[in-house]
């Protein structure tokens, strides 16, 4: 079974992918990050930060950019791309990222999105359409920086010591 991070390069996406790598260590499992980009739209490009404002759309580029930066961020990870249309909307988006997860039979996907845990089937964007599916369970990542864990487990009202209810003989 696989991890599985759809990417984009946006912060909540990198945070997610970070954040896949942490349980896929926990997990034994294995991580891949799924770039889909939309075949010869340089706007869209720019719009995501792959391409400079006064760079032409190469997909060999932007595929470049996408797999560098996932392996700056998370060595250990797999990077695959698919190219879809070229003003494909979200849906054409999230459906390429839900294929993709069923091939690498993901157990789960981790989205980075503002809003997504809100209330997931009112999402607009293509993480609600990807946690609607019931093939694998679904983390969305809201925050681009890690929880603090250890304050966290510190406060944590079951942190307690163990009763001495039985004591061995």
């Amino acid at each position: 079974m696989t991890l599985v991070v759809p990417f984009d390069g946006s912060e909540l996406a990198e945070a997610a992918l970070v954040r896949a790598t942490e349980f896929g260590t926990v997990f034994e499992e294995g991580v891949l990050a799924v770039s889909v980009i939309p075949k010869d739209n340089s706007t869209y490009a720019r719009e995501h930060g792959w391409i400079r404002p006064d760079e032409e759309f190469d997909l060999k580029a932007v595929v470049t950019t996408l797999h560098e930066q996932v392996t700056n961020l998370c060595p250990s990870a797999d990077f695959r791309h698919t190219v879809v249309d070229r003003y494909a909307p979200s849906g054409s988006i999230s459906k390429a990222v839900r294929k993709m997860a069923e091939r690498e039979d993901a157990s789960m996907v981790f989205i980075g999105s503002e809003n997504a845990g809100h209330i997931v089937t009112a999402v607009s964007s293509v993480g609600g359409s990807i946690a609607s599916d019931e093939a694998y369970d679904v983390v969305i990542v809201r925050h681009r920086s890690p929880a603090k864990i250890a304050k966290l487990r510190n406060t944590s009202p079951h942190r307690q010591p163990k009763s001495d209810f039985y004591l061995p003989e």
